[in-house]
């Protein structure tokens, strides 16, 4: 029999979140990633959303990584009848759990006050879609493999991860589709890690495939170099420390807050922090530097001898003056701390978390500063607050912003357009290039780089089918 496969562009097509692609071989069906769209209502959109496919007729789920925008409907597909096996590397079986609960967790929060709201008016309560059941099972399901690991999880297809370079267990999916009178290769880039960044290894090239889906958020521009961005942290910080005012650094709970800690160990072993005390104001990012510990031997040594590391050490260790606030009283007794503090907290693009109560309490004080250290979505509070708007209302309050904005754009975990060109050139076998996890103009702008290059690109739009 012939080989018969497409791919549908389900998810983060001319769009950074969302990561879904369906995969049809013969009479399968295998999702690439099944994440969530940031920056959007998560109860309305829960409540609506309708999968472009039947979970239950799903056979195989890859997931590149833990990342919510890639992993987070998992626990939807499964709550829809999905029931079968979530290969991923073993970082992202142990990063999964916590992310996927926390999300569910905040989402039944948030709709017990709306009802409560709706039933003093009234209105009609609505009842939960999903359950911590559903993300509990979502882990059972998770069938984890090492990276250069060759497995063949159905008739037909032969899987092999390699290091993405992008947080811990971060993957590029490598499929190689077999049918009676030939087979394809299909390269899934998941987020490539910008090398720059720490702890992560370099992104591993790839030697050769027929079409590759590459990942473009950064495609129209390079980040600054890394000494630079922590030459401007630490400026930004002693500022602050100048003002007599505090620091608040909104950041995602996977990889950017750890390698935030990492950063501020280093301006500390530098002797070039000022600051009393730093706070990681968030109980998922606490769990899951608890999880990068156990990985501290598999990541890059270079830059932990770096922060004087020494084996038995784990990541606060190399950093006394931090404090881990996992309750939500002490949370808030943070801000009785005036100056001389720095704040970590989530979410990475202020679309809620505890960094929006900080916000609420100080973005109207003019000794405060707020960095922001990784991409904001359109749609987004940190997008808008970037983007220099200097009114917001937060939790039904007009709030005023005059808390310096600082935008440090050298510390994304993404690759940069010079980074995405050099991995796209490595690639033997003149393969056919779609662009994904993207803006339109980023896409735009790397796909004439690609083209000067001889690389022929598109750029596909949600719903589109291709053959392979």
């Amino acid at each position: 029999m012939p080989l018969s496969a497409t791919l549908e562009f389900i998810g983060a097509a001319q769009q950074v979140t969302g990561s879904c692609y369906l995969i049809r071989l013969n009479n399968m069906q295998i999702l690439l990633d099944c994440g969530m769209l940031q920056g959007a209502d998560q109860i309305r959109e829960w409540h609506k959303f309708r999968f472009a496919f039947k979970p239950k007729d799903i056979d195989l789920v890859i997931l590149s990584h833990a990342h919510i925008d890639h992993s987070g409907l998992l626990p939807l597909l499964v709550a829809r009848g999905f029931d079968g096996k979530i290969i991923c590397t073993p970082g992202t079986a142990e990063l999964l759990p916590v992310l996927l609960k926390d999300s569910v967790h905040l989402y039944l929060k948030d709709l017990e006050w709306q009802n409560k709201k709706a039933a003093r008016a009234g209105k009609k309560i609505q009842e939960p879609v999903l359950s911590v059941h559903d993300a509990d099972r979502v882990a059972k399901l998770c069938d984890p493999i090492g990276y250069k690991q060759r497995v063949i999880p159905l008739p037909g297809l032969e899987l092999e991860f390699a290091d993405a370079g992008h947080i811990l267990g971060s993957a590029i999916v490598q499929l190689w589709l077999k049918g009676h009178k030939g087979m394809r290769k299909l390269v899934f880039s998941g987020d490539l890690g910008n090398p720059a960044t720490v702890l992560m290894y370099d992104p591993t090239e790839i030697g050769q495939a027929d079409i590759v889906l590459m990942e473009s958020t950064y495609g129209n521009r390079n980040h600054q170099n890394m000494d630079m961005s922590l030459d401007e942290l630490a400026q930004a910080l002693q500022q602050a420390d100048k003002d007599g005012g505090n620091v608040f650094i909104p950041a995602f709970a996977l990889g950017r807050s750890q390698e935030i800690l990492y950063y501020l160990a280093l301006l500390h072993h530098q002797g070039r922090l000022k600051q009393r005390m730093v706070f990681l104001d968030s109980p998922m990012a606490i769990s899951i530097t608890a999880i990068y510990n156990d990985y501290l031997r598999t990541l890059d040594q270079k830059d932990l001898a770096a922060i004087g590391f020494k084996p038995g050490m784990q990541l606060e260790d190399l950093l006394p003056m931090l404090r881990f606030t996992e309750s939500v009283e002490e949370s808030m007794a943070i801000n009785r701390v005036t100056q001389g503090a720095i704040i970590i907290a989530g979410s990475g693009m202020c679309n809620g978390g505890r960094i929006v109560h900080h916000l609420k309490h100080n973005l109207w004080k003019s000794s405060n500063h707020l960095i922001f250290v990784g991409f904001q979505a359109y749609g987004t509070l940190g997008r808008r607050l970037v983007d220099g708007e200097r009114r917001v209302k937060l939790f039904g309050q007009d709030i005023v912003v005059k808390a310096k904005v600082h935008t440090i754009g050298g510390f994304s975990a993404h690759a940069g357009q010079s980074e995405l060109l050099d991995w796209a050139q490595a690639i033997g076998g003149q393969p056919k290039f779609y662009l994904v996890h993207g803006e339109p103009e980023s896409q735009l702008v790397l796909q004439n780089e690609l083209k000067a290059l001889g690389i022929q690109a598109k750029i596909p739009v949600k719903g589109d089918v291709i053959e392979l």
